[in-house]
């Protein structure tokens, strides 16, 4: 099964995807996209490592998801990409649009024959205000049109606010 989890920063989305990848009791593997280039993201890597069971295999991978997904999935495997936007972001400041227009090519024409179950998790940015700058917006509309191609090919999509999950596709949580 293919889950998108989506919400805003501190929205819980992250905790509920860990739970619903502890709740399958399959083996997990935990993609982790961020690059903690600065203190405060590595305050927030170190949180969420923290919090995962220490039996869980990580794999730390900001470009080739796609390639990390195929060598990794499997029946009776649980994926847990956390988190798409992330991803997203590192390959926008690579500022080359071919290779974001592969890498994203590639993570969704790999989904329909990856084995096991998957669980993605990403911000949902396309709520608020209107970015000012160009990158920004950029982001913004990437992340929407990532998120919409997604919802499409996963059987679950949730939102979350204020730790509470709303389904939007699939069977309610």
């Amino acid at each position: 099964m293919l889950q998108l989890i989506l919400g805003g920063a501190r929205s819980g989305k992250s905790r509920l995807a860990e739970k619903l990848a502890t709740d399958t009791q399959l083996p997990v593997t935990y993609i982790a996209t961020s690059q903690p280039l600065d203190g405060e993201m590595n305050a927030r890597v170190v949180q969420h490592r923290a919090r995962r069971p220490t039996q869980w295999a990580l794999v730390e991978e900001p470009l080739a998801l796609a390639r990390v997904l195929r060598e990794n999935a499997a029946h009776g495997q649980c994926l847990l990409v956390d988190c798409l936007t992330l991803w997203l972001t590192n390959l926008l400041m690579l500022d080359d649009p071919e290779q974001l227009s592969a890498e994203r090519e590639a993570l969704l024409d790999c989904l329909a024959a990856l084995p096991g179950e998957i669980i993605f998790v990403s911000n949902e940015t396309g709520m608020g205000v209107v970015p000012l700058g160009e990158l920004t917006r950029r982001y913004v509309d990437e992340a929407g049109w990532l998120h919409q191609a997604l919802a499409e090919r996963c059987q679950r999509v949730v939102l979350t606010v204020a730790g509470l999950p709303l389904t939007l596709k699939g069977t309610a949580l």
